[in-house]
């Protein structure tokens, strides 16, 4: 099949009813796999890789999936406390001479440590800069007393946590993260170091779309996503820059099946292809409600897990800027992920979810 067909890939019987609507909701580039206690359903992809359409999408197309990489270098900083090396409630200072804010290595994770944007402003080059936007946040005041309030720390929570894995580990947080996740589980992902003729080029689905995704002038959502510029700028994140930076809270680059197979590995109670990550306590521990209550930055309420959010129908994941998405329905032992290069809303994520719940496996 060609790149104009409306889907190709793998669809299992039964699963037809995703293959339809994945067609019906095309972006011009975008993946869709599905895996259910570990096995492949669905595998979808459709479209191209840049906006000339001269490269189509193919199942090595890595994309920038935002938030959706969040709980990935959550997971790192859970597996030095698997170890023995970091506690739940550790003061982050204990870990991180240089901090300042009495938060802990929990609230943090779940996003209650109140710091939820850089304090200091920075140019975009800044991001490949990451001695100093740690430095920072390690003299930054917080916005509320630790604990007490939730605001998605959208661009500050990768290197927050980031920070923790480089001063108990040693090893920077990329590299981490490339040889304690991504290589025993195979996945296909990894911050820094993409390589551009694999990488998808981001656009947006129309010309409003960024003002759209701000928040009123000062909330803490506009102050979250602006500084250092750049997350939302094409002209930053398709660029080499963004591409080698390592910016753990928005710029993991991604594949639809790593990241179904990382949540697959998660609903197995920490083991994928016999290689235990996490030990199952853990990963009971990381899904289960930490903060429910209105989230400043999201501006609804939300209930938090250590790195995911969790919902109220029982599925747990993470949703990223534009629509792209990695999460598990743990009654049904599928392992979902959808990844697009055009950012939008969450109209075809939540129409992919629809089709995916009124499927009755024929296995």
């Amino acid at each position: 099949m060609s790149a104009d067909d409306d889907a190709h890939g793998f669809v299992a019987p039964g699963y037809e009813v995703v293959r339809e609507v994945f067609a019906a909701h095309p972006s011009g580039g975008s993946a869709l796999c599905v895996l259910r206690h570990g096995e492949r359903m669905v595998d979808l992809r459709e479209g191209w890789a840049d906006a000339a359409r001269t490269r189509p999408w193919v199942e090595e197309t890595l994309v920038n999936v935002y938030s959706v990489g969040k709980p990935v270098i959550a997971l790192a900083v859970l597996l030095l406390v698997d170890r023995g090396l970091v506690g739940l409630d550790d003061p982050i200072a204990r870990h991180w001479p240089e901090f300042l804010t009495p938060a802990s290595v929990r609230q943090v994770l779940t996003h209650t440590a109140g710091l939820p944007f850089f304090p200091v402003r920075r140019e975009a080059s800044d991001w490949g800069d990451w001695d100093l936007l740690c430095a920072d946040l390690a003299g930054a005041s917080p916005q509320w007393p630790p604990g007490t309030v939730a605001a998605e720390h959208a661009l500050t929570y990768g290197h927050l946590l980031g920070e923790v894995v480089r001063r108990v580990d040693g090893r920077p947080p990329a590299r981490f993260v490339a040889e304690e996740i991504a290589a025993p589980w195979g996945l296909d992902f990894g911050f820094g170091a993409a390589e551009p003729e694999r990488c998808a080029e981001l656009e947006f689905d129309r010309p409003d779309r960024p003002a759209l995704m701000l928040g009123e002038p000062g909330s803490v959502r506009t102050r979250s996503v602006l500084n250092p510029p750049g997350a939302r700028d094409l002209a930053v994140v398709n660029s080499p820059l963004w591409r080698n930076a390592v910016v753990p809270a928005v710029n993991l680059h991604a594949t639809a099946p790593s990241l179904a197979r990382f949540y697959a590995g998660l609903l197995a109670g920490g083991v994928l292809d016999d290689r235990r990550l996490l030990s199952e306590a853990l990963v009971d521990d990381l899904t289960s409600a930490h903060f429910s209550g209105h989230d400043h930055f999201i501006e609804s309420s939300t209930t938090w897990g250590l790195g995911v959010q969790l919902e109220p129908d029982g599925t747990w994941g993470m949703g990223g800027l534009g629509g792209n998405a990695a999460w598990a329905d743990p009654a049904t032992g599928h392992a979902i992920a959808f990844v697009t290069r055009q950012l939008g809303d969450f109209d075809r994520v939540e129409a992919i979810d629809a089709a995916i719940a009124s499927v009755r496996p024929l296995n």
